[in-house]
């Protein structure tokens, strides 16, 4: 039954940035659709993750590390495959941002988004795919965005990080996809999450955007479920360093 290839049941998930916003509805999905899932985050603050997943009938592992920081990502799949044995799924979702004009854009804001997107995504991808490679299997999906393809307005660490997760997932895919990994990305368009409140609220940015989304209306964090879930899943074997957008007509318009 087709329906049987999108279940995760027996497999382990690693969610960074999943105590909240898109990175919670994904590591519910994939709870849902029967994996066990660890997430990483950096307040620690998981009660309300831990508890969707439990009530899935799932096990969950929280882990506080602050993956902008090198010396904090070292050792954390290791710690997923000594609670679960081993880790079948990767979700690079963790992400921060900063807003300024480019002429005056802080370095320190530059170098945090830097290591954070697209430092940890790449380190964190290198420390599951010993395993996976091991195992002849694994699926690795990072979130990138609709800036995977623009440039945006005065995000320029922003675009440039999420422009290089689009270029790291074609070329782990390349090097992985004939050993049995599968290494794909979400490009999320707008969504309803407490991060992007402020710019929904802003006089002028918040109706721009709605303008220009085809639809009419801003994504809601679970609809990123059923293509998390899809990656995730025996469905999408054949699939390879693809970059996917799901933003309401966002790219089409």
């Amino acid at each position: 039954m087709i329906l049987d290839r999108f279940k995760l049941n027996g497999r382990t998930a690693l969610v960074t940035g999943g105590a909240r916003g898109l990175g919670q509805s994904i590591a519910y999905g994939l709870a849902q659709a029967g994996a066990d899932v660890a997430c990483v985050s950096k307040s620690g603050q998981d009660d309300e993750i831990a508890e969707l997943v439990r009530s899935t009938g799932r096990r969950y592992l929280g882990i506080q590390a602050d993956l902008s920081q090198p010396q904090e990502r070292q050792g954390i799949v290791a710690q997923v495959e000594q609670t679960f044995d081993r880790l079948d799924i990767l979700v690079n979702n963790a992400g921060n941002s900063a807003r300024h004009a480019p002429e005056i854009f802080p370095i320190a804001d530059w170098q945090s988004i830097i290591e954070l997107h697209l430092n940890a995504t790449f380190e964190l991808s290198q420390q599951a795919a010993i395993g996976m490679l091991r195992h002849g299997r694994g699926k690795i999906i990072n979130i990138g965005s609709v800036m995977s393809f623009e440039g945006g307005w005065h995000i320029p660490a922003y675009a440039a990080a999420k422009h290089g997760i689009a270029g790291l997932t074609k070329s782990l895919a390349t090097a992985w996809s004939s050993r049995g990994i599968n290494v794909n990305c979400i490009a999320p368009g707008y969504f309803e999450t407490d991060m992007a409140g402020f710019l929904r609220n802003d006089p002028v940015r918040g109706p721009q955007i709605m303008d220009r989304i085809p639809c009419g209306r801003w994504g809601q964090p679970d609809e990123l479920m059923g293509l998390a879930v899809y990656l995730a899943s025996d469905a999408s074997n054949y699939m390879h360093g693809s970059i996917i957008p799901i933003d309401g007509g966002w790219l089409a318009r």
